[in-house]
Parts: C-alpha cells; structure tokens; sequence
C-alpha cells in the first residue's frame, strides 16, 4: 500500500488560505503591498549602503548582506503564495517543494546569525572601541558572513535530506509554502525521528544565536551605563536600537513557530504566524533602520539631494 502510493504522490497542492475563500481578493492585495514595500525598502538599504561611503563599515555592511538576503528569503514563498490568492490548487512537484523548503530553510537561518554578527559588532563598537577596527576587519566580516551562510545550508541539508527520503500518502500541504511541519504531515509512516531532528536543529539556530545576543547586550549594557555623560549614553543605547528591535520580533516569531509543541494551533494560527514571519519580519527591517537609525536616515537625505 506504501510502495503504491509513493509512486503516485509526485506533486502537492497547497490548501494555503481556501478557507478564507471570501476574503481572498483583499487578502491578495494587502499582501502584494506588503511584499512591494518590503522589496522596495530593501532594496533601498542595500543601494544606499553600497553607494554612500559614510556607511562603509561592518554594522552597515552586515545590514546590507542581510537586506539581500531578506530579499531572496521572501522571494522563495511570497510570489507563489499571490499566484495560489489568485489560482486555486496550484500544483508544485516534489523536486519543487524540496527546492523551496531547502531555501527556505538556509535562508532563515543565515539570517538568524546574521543578526548575532550585527550583535557582536555592538557589542566591540560599545565595550573594545578602541580596537574596533583591528577587531572587526574585512576579514573577520566575510568570515561572519561566511559562517552565518554555512550553517544556514548544512542546516538545510540535514532537514531537507531526512524529510524527502520519506514515503508521501497525501498531496495536500496545509499551508501556502513547503514548510517543515505541514510536508511532514503528508508521510505515510512514523515521522517522531524527523520531528526530534526538527527540533534539534531548530533549537540550535535559535537558541544558540539568542544566547550570543543575549550575552552581548548584558555586556553593551554594563559597559553604556558606565558611561559618564548622559549624551554619551543616549548615544551608544541610540546605536543598538535598531538591531534590538529586529532581534526580538525575528527571534520572537522564530520561537513561537518551531519550539512550540506540536498541536498547540489551529491551522488558522498557524497560517497567521507564517505571514508574520514571511511577510512582515523582512518589512520591519528596512522600515527601523530607516526611521529609527540616524546614519541611515542622514544617508536617504544625501541621496535624495544628489538626485534633485
């Protein structure tokens, strides 16, 4: 019955948000907008990055590589999902849905220590200043860099690998992209050994970077409030709000959608998350730097006045 079975499952359709059948037209338009200024601000971060000098160093650089990065991150599921608002049960192939979730997934997680080098770069900026540029040379950036993309596609590999050696029974994936959880729901066998690695890795790309954050602000704290002047601590708390703001919304969702246990949401939770940290999360970044980040903000201007 397995074997007969795997040979027919060579696609899946996504029941992505069929259950709000009537609300699909709103829904594919507040998204597309959404997804227009994520692009857009991105995109923004990056070129203003590149082309104004003043923003040159390894907090701006980090910013800019993680910008792109969101960029591909929401290219992998976004478009597909407005194409599923628009056309109904759209199929994807298993190769598809192996691509996608392999993406996905080294994505995520490149972005997750990504954010733990921009905390370590506050961290040498706020407590070593002195050192900060022998600290933080272009070397040990790509290296950051490098390492934060590697384990990003190890981490993939190891998921994707041990969810497509599994026999399919069901075609239908609960959800508008092929996340973890959903495609291991469509296995005909026992998939505990697949969720517990789910949940090791998981652990390990949250939890890891949490604590390297997590150890840096108590230092950057200790360190800012000794500071004498009340402008000089304005100053260096002014610095790091921005990153702590985007690390506590992504970690935030990150936790909530892989470390929770196993039935605990409905689809509709589930599906409502999924767009937080699809949609939204990759819009918060260019939005705070934006508002929140003086350099950036000064950068915009000079940009704007070189093209009046």
């Amino acid at each position: 019955m397995q074997g007969h079975n795997l040979t027919e499952v060579t696609q899946f359709v996504f029941l992505g948000f069929s259950r709000f059948r009537e609300h699909q037209t709103i829904l594919f338009v507040v998204f597309l907008i959404l997804y227009t200024f994520t692009l857009a601000g991105n995109a923004i971060i990056v070129t203003v990055v590149c082309t104004d000098r003043h923003l040159h160093t390894p907090m701006y650089v980090f910013l800019s590589v993680l910008a792109g990065s969101e960029t591909a991150y929401t290219l992998v599921t976004i478009p597909r999902m407005l194409s599923g608002l628009l056309a109904q049960n759209q199929p994807i192939s298993l190769a598809g849905c192996a691509t996608q979730m392999f993406f996905f997934i080294a994505l995520a997680i490149n972005n997750c220590f990504l954010l733990t080098a921009m905390g370590y770069d506050r961290y040498v900026a706020i407590c070593d200043p002195l050192r900060y540029t022998v600290v933080m040379s272009k070397r040990v950036c790509v290296q950051l860099m490098c390492g934060a993309s590697g384990i990003g596609l190890a981490m993939a590999v190891v998921q994707v690998t041990s969810i497509f050696t599994l026999p399919f029974c069901h075609r239908v994936i609960g959800h508008f992209f092929c996340d973890i959880l959903p495609v291991l729901k469509l296995s005909c066998i026992d998939t505990t050994v697949n969720e517990i690695i789910n949940f090791v890795v998981s652990s390990f790309v949250i939890l890891v970077p949490v604590g390297l954050v997590f150890v840096s602000y108590v230092l950057i704290i200790s360190t800012i409030l000794r500071i004498r002047s009340a402008q000089g601590r304005k100053k260096a708390f002014a610095t790091c709000a921005s990153h702590l703001t985007v690390v506590i919304v992504h970690y935030g969702c990150a936790s909530i959608a892989y470390l929770k246990p196993k039935s605990e949401n409905s689809i509709e939770q589930d599906l409502l998350l999924s767009v937080t940290y699809t949609i939204i999360t990759p819009l918060l970044n260019p939005v705070v730097y934006s508002l929140r980040n003086k350099e950036v903000k000064d950068a915009l201007r000079r940009a704007v006045g070189r093209n009046i």
